[in-house]
């Protein structure tokens, strides 16, 4: 007979938790084909895919990096004919960045890669009750991050 767990205080769970889900985010990353991609440029052609198109200075506000460090990203996401430019119809000085259909179709193939990888590893890993309190779980955190 085991004696009385004691019970976790919210300073464990969050350094379990943050722990925890810095593994997953590095594994879905590994799983994801976008994984020759820098994480700012990840993180561009994710938030030009949901937000569309934006100047290069809208993209650095939003990123919260330096005019010139998005300079930097933008150039090699074009390079690699992820993204591109158009003049912006609003102010002729600055261009407007989209995504091209290979960086759409990047986005989409990494999306569809992690969550390939975590079905699987779900379904292989938990029994029907695991499932359920993962479910359970999954509800608790969005309720964290809506705070």
């Amino acid at each position: 007979m085991s004696g009385p767990v004691d019970e976790p205080t919210p300073e464990q769970v969050a350094a379990d938790l943050t722990h925890v889900v810095g593994h997953l985010v590095r594994k879905l990353r590994s799983a994801s084909p976008m994984n020759g991609l820098s994480p700012s440029q990840r993180s561009v052609l994710a938030r030009l895919d949901r937000g569309g198109p934006s100047t290069t200075a809208g993209l650095a506000r939003a990123e919260f990096v330096r005019p010139q460090s998005m300079r930097m990203t933008v150039a090699a996401l074009e390079s690699m004919e992820l993204i591109e430019r158009a003049p912006d119809p609003d102010d002729g000085r600055q261009s407007v960045v989209s995504l091209t259909d290979e960086g759409r179709r990047t986005v989409t193939d990494g999306r569809a890669a992690k969550r390939g990888w975590l079905s699987d590893t779900v379904a292989e890993e938990l029994d029907q009750a695991e499932l359920r309190r993962l479910a359970d779980a999954i509800v608790l955190l969005e309720r964290l991050v809506q705070k």
